[in-house]
């Protein structure tokens, strides 16, 4: 029987460019090789201090929609006292808390209990760290 508490470090690369990715599948694979059919918490974090975790839909234009909206709430201009990197950098160190790094989830049957149309995603606007680690534990 697997141990009552399990992770795994997933290594995410998101590239140059602002990005949400859909770490769904991940999720539900790390799940399917450790939560044996129990119920639990599955808790997704990231250790970083320029990205977040998102429950949202995406596919349909909702991850552009929510890229979009952080470009509204946090502008990549010269307003920002953090200023090292890439030209409105400072943003990207707000964001989590708009953001958070982290999320707890159900798991029902060893399986993700989320909605319809949710995803769990990882959104990251920092376009100068192209690699991510996301830490995914499971507390059956």
């Amino acid at each position: 029987m697997p141990d009552a508490f399990t992770t795994r470090v997933l290594d995410v690369a998101t590239g140059s460019r602002e990005r949400v990715v859909d770490l769904t599948q991940e999720c539900e694979h790390f799940l399917g090789e450790v939560a044996a059919g129990r119920d639990g918490l599955l808790n997704i974090f990231v250790p970083h201090a320029t990205c977040g975790v998102a429950v949202i839909e995406t596919g349909a234009g909702s991850d552009d929609d929510l890229l979009t909206a952080l470009h509204t709430l946090l502008p990549a201009d010269d307003r920002w006292q953090h200023r090292h990197g890439s030209p409105g950098h400072g943003r990207d160190h707000v964001l989590p808390a708009i953001v958070p790094p982290h999320a707890t989830l159900p798991v029902i049957g060893g399986s993700l209990e989320l909605g319809t149309w949710q995803s769990v995603c990882l959104v990251d606007t920092n376009r100068d760290n192209p690699n991510r680690q996301v830490r995914l534990s499971f507390l059956g």
